[in-house]
């Protein structure tokens, strides 16, 4: 990371709401010359959990990428989303892209406590690949904090969404207990991952890319509450989603698919909250449809996080103040149009600056 000290200058200024010239923006292309990328074994297993595997490909992969704008190089150690439910005791199944849980709860009431476990065999791992890839890093890319879902989305792992959807009726108390169960697992992980890698590199990143170069942050969100009307993402999300941006110096709030947008005005009401991911999820409008969302963020005072096609980037600019804007930006194949971009967004936020 050559361009270390401008990373943290500009990821400051946005975390501060500071950013006045233009958006943050990750936009990466393929280097004129890729170097020949690593071929994957033929064995699901090795592909997951090889080490020498996943480390060469990785590197290779950050080394055929250039990284334009605020696009920070990450290596995540990552076995997929159920992670820290396989951690408190469900299982992980492979696929050629990615991996699912397999729920191993039947009945709460006779499940035992959900408690950390040094010697659970998925944390073994996990602890494992990131130092290999904190210790590995040497500069040239930031290991990310991988991907944790407590809360409900952790009960999904272990017990399935069908049932603890009749589990919000039938044991609603049951529910409560193990989402603090979850919760002090999801705390003592955090805590040893980011021990692993604060010993090698400054701030804190996660799956998301955004890097805090100060502070210990972390997406937070609950992709259940899809499923759920506002009376219970009062009394089963809420108070989980408080407990973990407590714990947390900030967080952000991942905001997945339009029949979760309905709890948006209370998730802005969150303590502790400094922003929102909104993801429409596939098949939805594109970036430009959900500007009031947008908008709706920023007056809240948030900071937003939004994907975009290149050729949407300029409207984006010409719409919303910059402070505290994130773009991730699809389309771009070459560095010339990576540098294009850009100084077409420092130019729309001129123009906008200027005109109000």
């Amino acid at each position: 990371m050559s361009n270390f000290e401008y990373l943290e200058k500009r990821y400051t200024d946005f975390w501060n709401l500071e950013n006045y010239d233009r958006p943050l923006m990750c936009v990466c292309a393929q280097v004129e010359t890729p170097l020949p990328y690593i071929m994957a074994p033929d064995s699901l297993l090795e592909k997951w959990e090889d080490l020498d595997y996943i480390l060469a490909s990785s590197v290779r992969r950050i080394e055929n990428t250039y990284y334009g704008g605020e696009a920070v190089p990450v290596f995540d150690p990552n076995f997929g989303p159920d992670i820290l439910g396989a951690i408190a005791g469900c299982e992980i199944e492979y696929g050629a892209n990615t991996s699912w849980a397999v729920h191993n709860v039947g009945d709460w009431e006779q499940h035992p406590a959900l408690e950390f476990d040094e010697n659970n065999r998925w944390w073994k791992k996990l602890e494992e690949l990131t130092k290999v890839v904190a210790e590995n890093a040497s500069g040239r890319y930031l290991t990310a904090i991988t991907d944790l879902h407590p809360g409900t989305d952790g009960l999904v792992s272990l017990r399935g969404p069908e049932g603890l959807c009749y589990d919000l009726i039938d044991c609603a108390e049951q529910v409560h207990l193990r989402i603090s169960q979850l919760f002090d697992i999801y705390t003592e992980v955090y805590t040893r991952l980011d021990a692993i890698i604060s010993a090698h590199q400054k701030g804190t990143i996660n799956w998301s890319t955004v890097w805090h170069p100060n502070k210990k942050w972390y997406m937070t969100s609950s992709d259940f509450s899809c499923m759920v009307n506002s009376d219970d993402f009062e009394e089963f999300v809420v108070p989980g989603l408080t407990k973990e941006h407590e714990f947390l110096d900030a967080a952000i709030y991942h905001l997945d698919g339009p029949d979760a947008l309905r709890h948006l005005d209370r998730i802005l009401e969150l303590p502790g909250l400094d922003g929102v991911q909104w993801v429409p999820g596939a098949g939805q409008h594109g970036a430009l449809h959900w500007i009031p969302v947008y908008k709706k963020i920023q007056d809240a005072g948030k900071i937003v996080l939004a994907s975009c096609r290149a050729d949407e980037v300029g409207a984006l600019c010409a719409e919303l103040n910059p402070e505290g804007v994130h773009l991730f930006v699809e389309g771009c194949k070459k560095q010339s149009d990576v540098n294009d971009l850009l100084k077409l967004a420092e130019r729309e936020t001129r123009a906008r600056m200027k005109a109000l």
